[in-house]
């Protein structure tokens, strides 16, 4: 390599890494303080989504779940995100993700950084994107783009009880939630165009549930006592050990808890939705197991907003109608 075509490179390094210093990387929270003592979660993408970082493999003998084999350039990505604790001594490496298009950290700053933790980020992105530049087999990409990621990152600030454990589980199981949805794509992706009885509906999930021959639409009034919650509950999980199929909006508190519990029974269940479906929203947490598992369906009769509304009384009746309907449609 020759000496111009290195200083070229640490030219382009300390330019991009000074980035970090910029108040437009402030990505969440305008008002928060980036160099406290704070756990934060970190998402970057390759540049077009390419899948440069390795590729997604089935369990075997050796993974109990999908996992993703790293490329040569995906090692490299792991050991510079390791570097980060290195650089930086105050500053903890808490769970890492390597997916194929991008990549998933935690980093814990356990006391006041002398600078914005965006800058060590920053600065491991643009090792990493020296690395690609360096490889032989990357050549022709970089010809084409002149980094390796997409323009800045996503971050979020997790101080609420339980968010690190939380949101630690869900970036260690994206192998095999992006394996689900690989293999099962028509169960993560909003169905339009479907009209149950006389009411156009956009689905996810598992659209055979409304096919099946036997569905109990779950409604409770809104002044049912906990005992007479406790009695429909017992009652309606009782049809589900029948093998019926739960449908309801979940409006009213005995209603929330009879879908509550079947759902935690395994219960395969249709559920009405006041909000419709936003691009690209896929289900999350249990309800992406439900969906994986082919025991759940979403229904929306109505369009996505953003806002936060309340449930009218006309909607309560519509939803409670298209229960009805969904009980005898037949597909």
């Amino acid at each position: 390599m020759s000496s111009e075509r290195e200083s070229k490179r640490l030219e382009w390094f300390n330019r991009h890494a000074e980035l970090a210093k910029r108040p437009s990387m402030k990505r969440r929270k305008d008002d928060h303080d980036y160099t406290a003592r704070c756990i934060y979660l970190f998402t970057m993408c390759t540049s077009s989504r390419r899948p440069l970082f390795g590729t997604l493999q089935d369990a075997d003998m050796c993974h109990a779940t999908p996992w993703v084999l790293p490329s040569k350039l995906g090692l490299k990505v792991v050991e510079q995100w390791q570097d980060i604790a290195v650089e930086q001594p105050l500053i903890k490496s808490v769970a890492f993700q390597l997916m194929p298009d991008h990549v998933h950290g935690i980093l814990f700053a356990t006391a006041t950084l002398p600078r914005h933790i965006g800058h060590y980020v920053s600065r491991f992105k643009a090792r990493c994107t020296a690395i690609m530049r360096g490889m032989s087999e990357y050549s022709e990409t970089t010809s084409r783009t002149p980094t390796l990621w997409e323009p800045g990152y996503n971050d979020r600030i997790l101080a609420g009880k339980g968010q690190l454990r939380d949101w630690a589980n869900y970036i260690l199981d994206n192998p095999r939630r992006l394996w689900t949805k690989r293999h099962h794509r028509e169960w993560f992706t909003a169905c339009r165009g479907i009209t149950i009885g006389t009411t156009p509906v956009t689905i996810m999930g598992d659209q055979a549930l409304l096919s099946h021959p036997y569905k109990v639409a779950v409604q409770c009034s809104r002044r049912m006592n906990a005992q007479e919650i406790e009695a429909a509950c017992q009652h309606f999980l009782s049809l589900a050990q029948g093998g019926a199929v739960l449908v309801s909006p979940c409006i009213s508190p005995g209603e929330k808890e009879v879908m509550r519990r079947a759902f935690l029974a395994g219960v395969p269940q249709i559920v009405l939705l006041e909000n419709g479906f936003a691009p690209m929203q896929k289900p999350s947490g249990r309800r992406f197991d439900a969906c994986s598992e082919g025991r759940l369906l979403l229904v929306a009769p109505w369009e996505h907003h953003n806002e936060q509304r309340a449930i009218t009384r006309e909607q309560c009746l519509a939803l409670n109608r298209l229960a009805d309907e969904i009980t005898t449609h037949r597909g």
